[in-house]
């Protein structure tokens, strides 16, 4: 290609006029001059990255990922949709009213409508992700904010070493494995009746984490962090902080990620120990993805700073082989009311299987699970924090795997029960769920 452009220039050079030719020197240097930048500008064209190769894009299961050429960028754009269709209650019956006086309704929603932004910058291992709750759904009687869009995650993680690395940012603290794991990663259409007493959830922070040992029978991850402890979004009004803790015994010497059902098949047994720990003293004594909360019968956060010093204890199992998952967690928390001088003792389980039977009866659709699950929850009255009401779950779950959890159908039947300590009669109620979840 060049030779041709030298060649061309010469013909050009001989049919130059002869006028030209008598021009002055400097004339004819200036010229030459600016023929020798055109010939240097064509060989330095060849030599340059062509932008295809220098850029990638290509759509990655699920979701579209831009990345350069030597690996020191990438983004990655997921838009997801959980739209769920609910029978006769939206969310746990808690209290006897919710059993006894509830109107039956049968409600349509889009639970989560969601767009992640997640890669990584300068280095491979300097990972950043964001989350965006376009509209959370609300209750006719909610003002409209409440289905404002709001960002839900932004965090960054570094990690140079898989011993060491550091977060920091706002997310789902990495606490109990049923919170952790996302919404599109649950194996029942929603988390069991556990979750909304236990959460830490989401909050702003740091936190140093890593792997030890790695795939020998020692194989460990382990979590501590400080943060607000006022939950999303949310400064802190004081010195006091959120301490937490998680130490994770990988005793296959096999990592579990943040995921239920056994989609993946595996091969080889794999499974997890873990004991967690956090503490606070704020005014929160409950948080979820809206931030700080209250239980029943203690005072609204945000009257006082200070009003709960919460503690707050886990011990979680996990196991995976051949479509089988296993999935278990018990908890503990006191909240000490300090207005009141009463401490509140809540205690809590769940335990929960799935399996593709598929391995069994071929006959089955191979991307078919059944999935049962049983939880409790032991909760102090209001009124008198030396009685407790106790409630439970029984569910069963069909899941339908179209591609794994990126597009999946889920039905779920529930049955309902509280057990009222101050009456000592016992409620139940059923319900009915169904669930599309999809990420594009």
């Amino acid at each position: 290609m060049i030779r041709l452009g030298v060649a061309l220039l010469a013909v050009i050079g001989m049919l130059v006029p002869a006028h030209l030719a008598l021009a002055e020197p400097s004339d004819t240097e200036d010229r030459l001059r600016a023929l020798e930048e055109k010939l240097k500008r064509f060989e330095n064209l060849e030599n340059l990255p062509q932008r295809e190769d220098y850029i990638q894009v290509q759509y990655k299961n699920p979701g579209f990922e831009m990345k350069t050429a030597d690996g020191l960028f990438s983004t990655k754009l997921v838009w997801r949709a959980q739209l769920r269709y609910t029978t006769p209650h939206r969310s746990d019956p808690r209290s006897v009213s919710d059993f006894t006086t509830r109107s039956d309704a049968s409600n349509f929603e889009a639970r989560r409508l969601r767009m992640k932004i997640g890669g990584h910058g300068f280095k491979p291992w300097i990972d950043y992700y964001f989350e965006i709750d376009l509209q959370p759904s609300r209750d006719v009687d909610d003002n409209s904010a409440a289905s404002s869009a709001r960002v839900i995650d932004y965090r960054i993680t570094l990690q140079p070493y898989d011993e060491l690395g550091i977060r920091v940012g706002q997310w789902k603290i990495d606490y109990n494995r049923e919170r952790v794991d996302s919404s599109g990663r649950q194996q029942f259409v929603e988390r069991s009746i556990v979750n909304r007493v236990f959460t830490i959830d989401r909050q702003v922070g740091v936190q140093v984490r890593g792997r030890l040992f790695k795939e020998t029978y020692a194989d460990m991850r382990y979590y501590a962090g400080v943060f607000n402890g006022e939950g999303r979004s949310v400064n802190n009004p004081d010195n006091d902080m959120m301490y937490m803790g998680r130490l994770q015994w990988n005793f296959l010497g096999r990592d579990l990620k943040w995921r239920q059902s056994d989609v993946a098949y595996h091969k080889k047994p794999t499974g997890s120990l873990a004991f967690a720990a956090a503490t606070n003293n704020g005014k929160c004594s409950r948080w979820s993805s809206s931030g700080c909360g209250n239980l029943s019968g203690l005072t609204r956060a945000g009257s006082t700073s200070q009003n709960f010093k919460v503690e707050q204890y886990v011990q979680e199992f996990a196991f995976k082989y051949r479509g089988l998952s296993i999935q278990e967690e018990f908890h503990w928390k006191d909240v000490e009311d300090k207005r009141n001088m009463t401490t509140h003792k809540y205690k809590g389980m769940y335990a929960q299987a799935g399996y593709f039977f598929h391995g069994l009866i071929p006959q089955i659709p191979e991307k078919l699970e059944l999935a049962a699950r049983y939880a409790f929850v032991d909760a102090p009255v209001a009124t008198n924090v030396a009685l407790t009401d106790k409630r439970e779950e029984y569910t069963v779950a069909l899941n339908y795997f179209f591609s794994g959890h990126d597009n999946k159908i889920t039905v779920d039947y529930s049955m309902l029960e509280l057990e009222d300590a101050s009456t000592g009669i016992s409620y139940d109620d059923s319900r009915v769920r169904v669930q599309w979840d999809v990420s594009f």
